[in-house]
């Protein structure tokens, strides 16, 4: 890969895809032992603001850019859905999804995720923690920032 070209790894729910929201909505929202990752229809979710718009960017600047996402293991439809929400909203990334529960295994510059338990902290590279210390003006504006040291 190119010197000033980097690998994204970014994350589907709750940071391509608005999960709080579609689970917020859902009838059994609340019920005690209700397990949205286990019912919920991964490909009816929202597109979060401003998702696109950076996609788009890393894209136009030659960057590699991959969804890493986690599929609930108790609702293996829930995989389909996924590859079919991608296709829909952002189809460039069609035959870009990794499933995985370990995100410290991936190789790359930057992963950007809204959590911390499925080994993200550990990634070797920059971890953008969505949602906790970045939006997405904030993730555009770092990349950017690191694309551009690179070329320098």
């Amino acid at each position: 890969m190119e010197k000033n070209k980097l690998r994204i790894f970014i994350d589907m729910d709750g940071v391509l895809a608005n999960f709080e929201k579609a689970m917020l909505k859902h009838p059994d929202y609340g019920t005690k032992g209700w397990k949205p990752d286990e019912v919920l229809d991964f490909s009816t979710f929202e597109v979060i603001d401003g998702a696109k718009e950076a996609v788009s960017e890393f894209l136009e600047l030659g960057h590699e850019v991959f969804i890493a996402s986690t599929a609930p293991w108790r609702n293996p439809q829930a995989w389909a859905h996924k590859r079919l929400w991608i296709e829909e909203h952002f189809p460039a990334l069609k035959r870009k999804l990794i499933l995985t529960h370990r995100k410290d295994f991936l190789i790359g510059d930057i992963l950007i995720d809204d959590s911390t338990y499925r080994g993200q902290t550990e990634f070797d590279g920059t971890f953008m923690h969505f949602g906790k210390h970045f939006d997405w003006t904030m993730v555009r504006n770092t990349v950017r920032t690191i694309t551009n040291l690179e070329i320098n």
